[in-house]
């Protein structure tokens, strides 16, 4: 079990990147323009199923294309990922609307073409939602305690005084970083 001083070790050992990240994940809010809207559902769809690092560079690719009018699938050769990136640049005014109206946000997000089951709480948390996303590293975490991802960023969240999505960025930071090994549980450092 991750207890609160673990958790703080934790955050002490991602040192500048966890602050970094704080920072960052405590001044997620709504999107307040169209285009903020689809860059966030662009970076999610980009970064679905591969590491962080590769995802950025593509992700910086696609939106030079379609800022410059170009469509995606001249700089990113997955045809479904570019197909879903193009709709929602196209139609971001009518779904950041859409999102805005929404009672429920996380649900909404999966409505968006290529955000799933998992994805929809990744585009949700970059929106301003205080959720854990049920991620590999998130999911086998709280696997070891019995309990959901949401369940344990709650209670870490309680214990540290940030958000939940906060929490669930710094465990998800720490597990890609090696910090803690997410199969195990073990805090390396």
């Amino acid at each position: 079990m991750i207890t609160g001083y673990d958790f703080l070790r934790i955050v002490s050992l991602l040192g500048q990147q966890g602050q970094d990240d704080i920072a960052w994940s405590e001044a997620c809010c709504a999107p307040t323009s169209a285009d903020d809207f689809a860059s966030e559902a662009i970076f999610v769809i980009c970064n679905s199923g591969m590491k962080n690092t590769i995802a950025v560079k593509i992700f910086a690719k696609v939106i030079a294309a379609i800022r410059g009018g170009t469509s995606v699938f001249a700089v990113f050769g997955h045809p479904g990922k570019a197909k879903a990136i193009d709709d929602i640049w196209r139609r971001r005014d009518e779904l950041l609307a859409q999102y805005l109206a929404a009672a429920d946000k996380v649900a909404f997000c999966e409505t968006l073409p290529w955000i799933g089951g998992i994805t929809k709480y990744h585009l949700a948390k970059n929106f301003g939602a205080d959720v854990a996303k049920p991620d590999v590293h998130l999911q086998r975490l709280a696997d070891r305690e019995g309990v959901t991802p949401q369940r344990l960023c709650e209670r870490l969240a309680q214990d540290s005084g940030y958000k939940i999505a906060t929490v669930d960025v710094l465990l998800w930071r720490a597990c890609a970083d090696g910090v803690i090994n997410s199969r195990t549980g073990e805090i390396n450092g």
